[in-house]
């Protein structure tokens, strides 16, 4: 276990960051406190308008430090939400539940199922499908760091609700009780086997299948949670969708290590980003038009947001925009992996996808 003043030296490096990261617009809307809020968590929305059917909607949950506007910014959800006819709902952390705006990932009492501030957030994926019409055959969640951590321990204690995560620099769900415990998880130290981690899993609710899809985003260069949690979060999965330890298909994707497990039906159940040389944070690409590098959003040329969606079938899988926007990125690259097609082409296939509602 790791010492009480490097716990505190941890913690003030984490506040001196966050004037930065949290000073940012926000273009979403206040969401109405759900009527069961116990883990006095604040909701911002967006959905689109007038959706000729009811739209898919996507969780997604802040790191430490952060709000919900600044993830927003740096990540592109509602910006690549607004383009593709889905809805975006960024849960957001007090200071006086937390000092360093970081969902509490390690307090049972939070992440238990009917708890804390799982609870509110699911009372709040409630109050979307009833009061905005999202479609909740579609409901998906992801964040950094905590919120990628609160995420995995959302798909732990809710899996009827949620048809996919991404957890992003994240952590195993139900490996720490205490700060103290946090700190050594984040840092690698005293994670629990597989069959433990299986076991947890499978007692966070009655559910018995079938079982939201993963994925798993975490760089080699991280220093702030060790790279073993994300091969911890996939031991966690594997079992229930009934993945074997080394059948996994590999491939590169812009230029990094993507892993893919298929369950028994044959379905891409758990998938694994490793991005080479990435610290703590989420990979964006300003060049894709959809985020932009800020605190703890990383351009390293691929946009997790983009790849997110995209596997969640939320966006075409050969899309681009037609503008992309990046004065403020100096020297960011054109994003790789993306087939470009001459402008005529590019117009009848967006024509087609408005025409069929799948673009506005």
């Amino acid at each position: 276990m790791r010492s009480i003043s490097d716990t505190i030296e941890r913690l003030a490096r984490a506040r001196a960051q966050t004037a930065g990261a949290t000073a940012q617009p926000n273009k979403l809307t206040r969401l109405a406190d759900p009527s069961r809020n116990p883990g006095q968590l604040t909701g911002w929305y967006q959905c689109p308008d007038s959706p000729a059917s009811p739209p898919a909607l996507v969780v997604v949950l802040h790191g430490c430090t952060q709000t919900a506007a600044a993830y927003d910014h740096g990540s592109g959800w509602s910006r690549l939400a607004e383009d593709y006819g889905f809805a975006v709902l960024f849960p957001e952390q007090s200071r006086q539940n937390n000092a360093n705006l970081c969902f509490n990932w390690f307090q049972s009492d939070d992440v238990t199922r009917d708890k804390g501030e799982v609870l509110s957030i699911r009372e709040m994926v409630a109050s979307m499908i009833e009061v905005h019409g999202v479609d909740p055959r579609r409901v998906f969640v992801t964040g950094l760091s905590a919120g990628g951590a609160m995420a995995n321990s959302l798909l732990a204690s809710y899996p009827e609700v949620f048809t996919g995560g991404a957890i992003i620099a994240g952590l195993p769900f139900g490996v720490a009780s205490t700060v103290p415990e946090a700190f050594d998880r984040m840092r690698g130290h005293g994670l629990p086997s597989s069959t433990t981690l299986d076991a947890g899993l499978r007692n966070a609710s009655r559910h018995e299948g079938p079982w939201p899809t993963v994925s798993v985003w975490h760089g080699t260069k991280d220093n702030t949670v060790a790279e073993a949690n994300a091969l911890a979060i996939i031991d966690q999965w594997r079992g229930v969708h009934g993945a074997e330890a080394g059948s996994n298909h590999a491939q590169v994707v812009d230029g990094h290590r993507l892993e893919t497990w298929k369950d028994a039906s044959g379905r891409d159940a758990i998938e694994h980003y490793r991005i080479v040389g990435m610290g703590h944070g989420t990979p964006v690409d300003a060049a894709s038009g959809y985020g932009r590098p800020a605190a703890h959003m990383l351009d390293v040329g691929i946009s997790s947001t983009v790849h997110i969606a995209r596997a969640w079938g939320l966006t075409p899988s050969f899309e681009r925009r037609e503008k992309t926007e990046v004065s403020d990125a100096p020297g960011a690259k054109s994003q790789p992996g993306l087939p470009q097609m001459p402008d005529g082409i590019q117009q009848v296939i967006e024509d087609a996808l408005r025409a069929a509602g799948l673009m506005k």
